[in-house]
């Protein structure tokens, strides 16, 4: 078994990647970082899309990475759940473009939530990451996530599980050292990215997007289905 309270280096990151379930393998460990074009699509796509890359933050000389294994969108200002639905404002700018750049915010106060900004320049829309399969700082992951946080009681990092320290946006970026100053960061940079690692996963779900009070019909919420890192609940739905 994978020791899970060690950073992981290259070999057990490899062995991360094989062990996943269901039905996520490598096929190449060799990472490519995804281009402008990548981003610079129809949100949908790009939300499905970015189920199996691997989000690589650098911080404070530690990297941590994980499997994107649940997204959401959020798709222009007609959308009353995204953030662009009031128009155009100096908070939601990066929403507009350019795409392949970061959207980082505060959430209640409380949690950076980190979204991946998509459409062609000019278009207000962005991918929610919900959840991570941790791959490569599990042990920085852990103590981050067992700190005490605003009052909070600490928690013991070995009482973590692996597939706990980045399920839900808030714990993912905790996990990861995401906070505001990642706002509008570069994705094609070397800080915060997103890489192609021949991940291949199970089927992808779509459902609707949860923790928001309007919108909450649209069926925009992605994940991979039975992955244990995904946010609870799961309510079925479509698979594209």
């Amino acid at each position: 078994m994978l020791t899970r309270d060690v950073d992981p280096t290259r070999s057990t990151a490899r062995a991360r990647l094989e062990s996943l379930q269901p039905g996520a393998r490598s096929i190449d460990l060799e990472a490519v970082k995804l281009p402008r074009s990548f981003y610079s699509r129809p949100t949908l796509d790009v939300a499905h899309d970015l189920l199996g890359k691997v989000l690589v933050h650098r911080h404070r000389g530690a990297t941590t990475s994980g499997i994107i294994v649940e997204v959401e969108a959020y798709i222009g200002e007609e959308d009353p759940a995204c953030h662009a639905a009031p128009g155009r404002t100096l908070r939601n700018q990066p929403l507009y473009g350019p795409p392949g750049f970061s959207y980082v915010y505060l959430n209640y106060g409380i949690h950076s939530l980190v979204n991946v900004v998509a459409e062609p320049d000019g278009s207000p829309a962005a991918v929610l990451v919900r959840a991570l399969d941790p791959l490569d700082g599990v042990a920085t992951m852990r103590r981050r996530r067992g700190g005490a946080m605003k009052g909070r009681r600490a928690t013991d990092p070995a009482a973590l599980n692996v597939h706990d320290l980045c399920r839900g946006p808030g714990n993912l970026t905790m996990a990861m050292g995401i906070g505001l100053d990642a706002n509008r960061l570069d994705l094609l940079g070397d800080r915060l990215l997103v890489e192609d690692r021949g991940v291949r996963i199970g089927p992808v779900r779509w459902g609707p997007r949860i923790g928001i009070r309007v919108g909450t019909e649209r069926p925009w919420r992605g994940w991979v289905d039975g992955n244990p890192a995904v946010s609870r609940p799961t309510r079925i739905s479509t698979q594209r």
